[in-house]
């Protein structure tokens, strides 16, 4: 998901533990605090129903294709499982995030993104305009991945994004390159579904991610300090493609009910994933378009 440019792409996060602990607002920094009604609430609701899609070679491509299609129109996201993403693949991957970000503050920052590239670690990103609490690590699936320099439509340049991978632990590019080539063959089918979903061949929909952009979040949410205030990360849309999102047995996702608005809980199931539906998928299916 980019804002750099118009072509679709996809996401992948991998989500790593947080814990909670209680401080008064005097000692949170003020950029954390969330407005008044977007703080969290101490009922939480958890979700039920939520559309939960068996991927099995055994199951129809019809039934798969109607389940899709009822769960992007009705949800925007859906949760995935039988993928065939051998689930050692995504332990590797928390595991080396794990020590990745155990490491000290300063250690981190060897690789911190900047304005010159905007790949690697940063702990200071802001959604809303209020600081999220939590700390990331982003890199491509391409390299290099090829973007606009700007966000003007007739700016012609074009800059190239490289990956930063940290010294230690020595483990986490080749873990993170493994779990990668999984999660894009099961994002290639999720596409194909997608795309006959609407009524259109399967592979209709492969010419727009031939440039692709797709990128891979690891996030951490370190021990909050006071959660009734902050937010990992805060409300928001995804402007993309897909998002895969692969959960620890901590959870934290949130979602809005279209129904009444709530924000719910969306409880992690063993070795799934959830899929949200970006912007991109969810005009698609909206307004029906022939491509």
């Amino acid at each position: 998901m980019s804002t750099f440019t118009t072509i679709p792409c996809i996401k992948f996060i991998t989500i790593q533990s947080h814990f909670i602990n209680h401080l008064t607002m005097g000692q949170v920094d003020p950029t954390f605090i969330q407005e008044l009604e977007h703080r969290p609430k101490p009922v939480v609701i958890e979700a039920q129903g939520i559309p939960q899609i068996d991927l099995s070679p055994s199951v129809p491509i019809q039934e798969l294709v109607d389940q899709i299609h009822d769960a992007c129109k009705n949800w925007g996201f859906f949760q995935v499982i039988n993928h065939g993403v051998p689930i050692e693949s995504r332990e590797k991957v928390q595991k080396a995030a794990k020590r990745f970000f155990d490491q000290t503050t300063e250690e981190k920052r060897k690789v911190k993104r900047d304005e010159a590239n905007p790949l690697g670690y940063y702990d200071t990103e802001h959604t809303k305009n209020v600081r999220d609490w939590k700390e990331v690590f982003d890199f491509v699936v391409e390299v290099p991945t090829l973007m606009s320099a700007s966000y003007e439509a007739d700016d012609d340049e074009i800059t190239e994004y490289r990956n930063q991978w940290p010294h230690h632990p020595s483990e986490l590019r080749e873990a993170c390159e493994e779990y990668v080539k999984d999660v894009q063959k099961l994002s290639n089918k999720l596409l194909e579904l997608i795309s006959l979903s609407l009524n259109l061949p399967a592979k209709r929909l492969e010419p727009f991610f031939k440039d692709q952009t797709t990128f891979v979040r690891l996030n951490h949410y370190p021990p909050c300090l006071a959660p009734d205030l902050a937010l990992g990360v805060g409300r928001h849309k995804d402007a993309g493609a897909l998002t895969i999102l692969a959960q620890d047995d901590v959870g934290g996702l949130e979602v809005k009910r279209k129904t009444d608005g709530e924000w719910i809980f969306v409880k992690p199931t063993p070795n799934a994933f959830i899929i949200n539906v970006g912007d991109i998928i969810q005009v698609y299916h909206r307004d029906n378009i022939g491509l």
